[in-house]
């Protein structure tokens, strides 16, 4: 556009100087009636073409009128008169942080909520969406380019506060985390939706409970690792217990079976084999042999 403007002033220029009188100026006037229509067809040439970048689209708008066709990415030809206004369709993430480094707004931007037993809760959020490519002259039309202002934000920290307070702190942090935010999903999901947007994943990063309450989830905790702690103390106990007495009926039971089964001839016969054994052995003895039942042995190393 630019230079269909200067192609233009050149003409306008070159008209009134060619009809000065002075040669040189007649002549710097020519010069200007063959610069100016190149710089108009190069003007033209350059506004009818329009490169889009990947991962975006563009939108047209003539004479503040938008166009409902989208230009795609690649190398497209247009009114040269058109204002093409691109909107990015990629993934984007809008996140909302207590921390001054995370978050899209730089600060404490997490959201603060009261659930359903009168706590305040903080919770750190991130929103995954993008922009439906054959919505975006809709965006522009009934939005703006300042979507994430006026949709994303908004929409999520509504969505958040709608639905906490049918949730206990508690609950929220542990047992009702997974079921909360599949229901502010929807909730987001059906908003984004009706505006052009398509949310793909909400992610809660972290839930904030009062510090009372930290305290107090902190105990139980501690109380339930002591109890299963006592609770596996008893079960070893038990099974030592348990072996003991296994092993007295053991003892018992051997004992009674000596004592019930072995015979005077065959603790005799024991004594024979070991007298045996003894007589037969490398060492010096003297073996005396008495009306007793079992031998003297003298001299035995």
């Amino acid at each position: 556009m630019i230079l269909i403007v200067l192609g233009v002033f050149a003409l306008l220029i070159g008209t009134v100087l060619s009809k000065q009188p002075q040669p040189q100026t007649s002549g710097l006037g020519k010069i200007f009636y063959v610069v100016g229509p190149l710089l108009l067809i190069a003007g033209v040439l350059t506004s009818c073409f329009k490169t889009v970048e990947p991962g975006q689209v563009g939108v047209k708008t003539l004479f503040g009128k938008v166009n409902d066709d989208v230009l795609y990415s690649g190398l497209n030809f247009i009114n040269p008169l058109v204002k093409i206004t691109d909107f990015d369709v990629r993934t984007q993430n809008y996140t909302m942080s207590g921390s001054n480094e995370e978050g899209t707004i730089k600060g404490d931007d997490a959201i603060r909520i009261l659930t359903a037993d009168g706590l305040e809760v903080v919770i750190d959020l991130s929103v995954l969406f993008n922009v439906k490519s054959a919505e975006a002259p809709n965006i522009l039309k009934e939005i703006g380019t300042d979507y994430l202002d006026k949709i994303v934000r908004p929409v999520a920290r509504t969505a958040i506060r709608d639905n906490a307070v049918s949730y206990d702190a508690v609950a929220l942090y542990s047992t009702k985390r997974d079921e909360f935010q599949n229901k502010i999903f929807k909730t987001i999901e059906t908003s984004f939706a009706s505006s052009g947007l398509q949310l793909q994943q909400l992610l809660i990063r972290n839930i904030t409970l009062p510090a009372s309450v930290r305290a107090s989830i902190e105990s139980k905790i501690n109380a339930e690792q002591d109890a299963q702690k006592m609770t596996f103390v008893l079960q070893k106990e038990k099974q030592e217990a348990e072996r003991k007495r296994v092993e007295a009926q053991g003892i018992a039971d051997y004992q009674k079976i000596l004592s019930t089964g072995l015979s005077d001839r065959q603790l005799q016969y024991e004594s024979i084999k070991a007298q045996q054994a003894i007589a037969t052995s490398a060492n010096a003895k003297v073996i005396i042999m008495g009306s007793g039942k079992n031998p003297v042995i003298i001299g035995g190393n």
